[in-house]
């Protein structure tokens, strides 16, 4: 402060308490402002977003169970908390989809790492398979769990007595 009067030429203010008397008798009063003072966030990422819903296929009453997670950046250069983030939730080799729970606990290790991959609900359209069925399943690009039903070979009728 004393630096800036000086510069202008202008008395320096005695005591700190006599400074709104000292800046009013002043003939020219600076108002400096800290880059800091506002938020440099804007307004929109703290807006909800209702309609996020309806674009990306989603029902708000009812979250989907399972993710499918799939890392599409590598992680050199990231810092460390990224890397055990990484390794812990397997997604160790790139383009490679990790079937995650939806529960709080990994949904804020996906916030950490969500610029790295790609996250995607698990579609279930034939409903959750049995333990049997588990083995013929496989998940399709677009997500969805598909169970290969076997299929059961057809009995012929004999045309015998005719």
């Amino acid at each position: 402060m004393a630096a800036l009067c000086r510069a202008l030429h202008l008395p320096a203010p005695v005591l700190v308490k006599n400074l709104p008397e000292a800046a009013t008798s002043w003939p020219l009063f600076i108002v400096c402002r800290s880059k800091f003072t506002k938020s440099r966030i804007p307004q929109e990422v703290f807006e909800e977003r209702l309609n996020e819903h309806e674009k990306y296929g989603g029902n708000p009453e009812q979250p989907h169970k399972l993710h499918i997670v799939t890392r599409v950046k590598g992680t050199m250069r990231r810092p460390y908390w990224e890397k055990k983030v990484v390794k812990s939730l397997g997604l160790m080799k790139a383009h490679e989809p990790k079937v995650h729970k939806n529960t709080p606990s990994v949904n804020n290790q996906l916030k950490m790492i969500k610029h790295l991959v790609k996250i995607e609900p698990l579609k279930l359209p034939n409903g959750l398979p049995s333990e049997e069925e588990m083995a013929d399943s496989y998940l399709n690009s677009r997500g969805e769990l598909v169970v290969k039903r076997p299929q059961k070979p057809v009995e012929q009728k004999s045309n015998v007595g005719s």
